[in-house]
């Protein structure tokens, strides 16, 4: 894998993570929230102009864009695995940020991802 590559999949990863990270943010910002018929406009109004939600859904679309450019340069089954770096930083970033909680097991799991991802990508 070029460095090139390898950049592109981890921007996508990135933007993947961010996007994840933000869109928590903004159903923090809104609180807990359930859709009903009567509800369906007031609450998909705050959830489409929410700005954490918006910030979100844009690093969705850029992500999808880098990794289609990743995708012409490396094969799926290399690339794909690559995504579960994404559960590392979000773990790490969730923790910082939300307060969320990471145990023995959830380092244990991010560990084996690590290695995962590192064998994988040395293959």
């Amino acid at each position: 894998m070029t460095a090139v590559s390898f950049a592109l999949i981890l921007t996508g990863v990135l933007l993947n993570a961010a996007a994840q990270l933000l869109l928590k943010a903004g159903t923090n910002a809104i609180g807990h929230f359930e859709f009903h018929l009567e509800n369906l406009l007031p609450i998909g109004m705050k959830v489409a102009f929410q700005p954490y939600i918006l910030g979100g859904l844009s690093c969705y679309v850029i992500s999808v864009v880098v990794w289609i450019l990743a995708l012409s340069r490396v094969q799926v089954s290399m690339a794909y695995p690559m995504l579960s770096i994404g559960y590392v930083v979000n773990a790490i970033i969730a923790y910082y940020w939300f307060g969320e909680d990471v145990g023995f097991m959830r380092l244990l799991g991010i560990g084996i991802i690590i290695i995962g991802v590192y064998l994988v990508s040395r293959s």
